[in-house]
């Protein structure tokens, strides 16, 4: 297995942590049973680790990325016999017509200028009854509300922007939102529960209808006959306030966990050019004393 692709904020490595693993991870495990049996195009693969969760239920899987740096990455760290790599630019790729039954691109939209050009392209690879599977941030929220400055993206979109950008080639969509959210939760124990959970453990992704983790407290309704009961309408109940006080709380703590580790580093730094001054003092002030007295001291 290769070294690790080095982070520089330009394209995602499963390195990462927190909140930008869940937003990733979760697009492809999203995508994983949507593509079951078919043959995949990973357009800006990136590193390729997207790609490789993809081969485990697609019949096949081409990752293009215009990086060199990425490609040579993923064809050392991936090995499947139904995954390839090829550099390739998005907006004019080696391959024929028609040829794939789905295409995946995630965050890749805001990158490029000549996005018409780009769907125009997926279009063209894609057969007339395969489906194109695309994400990229709401600018309304990612960066004038949450004061996110990407210095790798060139056209972020807002929504209706998106949704006129995407209808020049594709008439029929449906559009899907995401966030990292914190919510209270409360699910029913029964058996049939009409939801799904995605949950990685171990690099492996599962689909469950139960959240995965231990209640904390039960909620029971009673009731002396089953007609008594009220009829549930569902089988999880998701709460939060619209201030989203604990998400807000927890970046607070990284923001102040990050500055405090940037002071530390800069303390640090501090240190040891004092050491290193105080060093070259000593032997300046050694090298100052007679060599009898020095050889008077040693003795």
């Amino acid at each position: 297995m290769s070294n690790p692709l080095e982070f520089t904020g330009e394209r995602f490595t499963p390195e990462c942590v927190r909140e930008i693993w869940y937003e990733h991870v979760h697009r492809y495990v999203f995508a994983g049973d949507l593509v079951r049996g078919k043959t995949i195009l990973d357009a800006a693969c990136g590193e390729g680790y997207g790609s490789a969760y993809l081969a485990r239920t697609a019949r096949s899987v081409f990752g293009v990325d215009i990086s060199a740096d990425a490609i040579a990455h993923a064809r050392s760290r991936y090995l499947s016999d139904n995954l390839e790599f090829q550099i390739a630019d998005c907006c004019r790729m080696p391959f024929q017509d028609d040829q794939f039954d789905c295409i995946v691109s995630f965050e890749t939209l805001e990158h490029l200028e000549d996005q018409s050009g780009l769907l125009k392209e997926f279009r063209r690879v894609l057969n007339p009854g395969g489906f194109l599977l695309i994400s990229s941030p709401d600018k309304a929220v990612y960066t004038d509300r949450h004061h996110n400055d990407n210095e790798f993206h060139v056209r972020e979109l807002y929504r209706d922007e998106l949704d006129a950008l995407l209808a020049e080639q594709f008439p029929v969509r449906k559009l899907l939102g995401q966030k990292l959210l914190f919510h209270s939760a409360i699910w029913s124990q029964g058996q049939g529960s009409r939801f799904k959970v995605q949950q990685s453990s171990n690099e492996e992704a599962t689909t469950r209808t139960d959240p995965g983790h231990d209640a904390m407290y039960y909620i029971a309704v009673c009731a002396a006959g089953e007609a008594d009961l009220p009829r549930l309408e569902a089988d999880l109940w998701l709460f939060d306030d619209k201030q989203e006080s604990v998400y807000e709380h927890y970046h607070h703590e990284i923001r102040k966990n990050m500055s405090a580790g940037e002071l530390l580093a800069e303390r640090d730094r501090e240190l040891e050019q004092l050491r290193s001054q105080l060093a070259a003092q000593s032997v300046k002030g050694a090298e100052s004393i007679p060599w009898w007295r020095r050889l008077f001291r040693g003795s």
